[in-house]
């Protein structure tokens, strides 16, 4: 499951929706943001021999790109068939993927603490642009909670800014760092800021807020550690 259009007309969380979008358009899409761009703050918060999971993978080449970069278990999920099946055919002769079709809101097939880190590009804010979001995303949260091993990250890349994602991630207790990185076809495409650093924030992310102002050409990246961040 993946961003849309930004109407909140369209049943995001439904898998019909995603079926029909993906029987429309097959071609490979990523959402945001590409693994080479990330991969530095990959390295900071991910190690790569423990269990990932991708979460709304759609038909992006995110978890490709991480199994040529030396990740060993990524396991993908989406709640389209349509696109989980596709990618089952496409990757499988690459024994690092998994794909599974599940809704976000109910991972009850996995066991708790069973992955080292989540990845979540566009999915929670789907469901925020969808019904009842609020209660949809609160799931999807604290179903990441229960499979995150303890020190483990979910790292979530989004547009939305502290004042809109900050409260449904402190819900959880985690602890938090937010990044940023400019959006790809930003002019000019130099950042001002170095996406391994994290941008200083107050418990309610004002001082993010005033630092970055209103930026249109950046996306937000949340990375929420479970427990005790320092542990192995």
């Amino acid at each position: 499951m993946a961003m849309g259009g930004g109407s909140s007309g369209h049943a995001y969380g439904e898998a019909s929706y995603w079926d029909n979008r993906y029987k429309e358009d097959p071609k490979p899409f990523d959402w945001y943001q590409k693994y080479p761009a990330l991969g530095p703050l990959f390295d900071l918060y991910i190690r790569r021999d423990r269990r990932l999971l991708l979460v709304g993978c759609g038909n992006s080449a995110l978890g490709e790109e991480m199994a040529a970069d030396g990740y060993k278990d990524i396991v993908n999920v989406d709640i389209s068939s349509v696109v989980i099946e596709a990618m089952k055919e496409k990757y499988s002769d690459c024994p690092e993927m998994k794909y599974l079709q599940m809704d976000v809101r109910d991972m009850s097939a996995f066991d708790p603490g069973s992955f080292g880190a989540v990845i979540d590009k566009g999915t929670l804010d789907s469901l925020m642009c969808g019904g009842d979001a609020q209660q949809n995303s609160s799931k999807m949260l604290k179903e990441i909670d229960r499979i995150l091993m303890d020190s483990g990250a979910y790292i979530l890349v989004t547009y939305g800014d502290p004042k809109y994602r900050l409260y449904l991630l402190k819900e959880i207790g985690w602890t938090i760092h937010l990044h940023v990185i400019g959006k790809p076809d930003r002019i000019p495409p130099e950042d001002p800021w170095n996406l391994t650093e994290p941008i200083p924030m107050l418990e309610d992310g004002s001082l993010a807020t005033t630092a970055l102002g209103s930026n249109p050409d950046i996306h937000y990246i949340y990375v929420c550690l479970k427990g005790n961040p320092t542990a192995e």
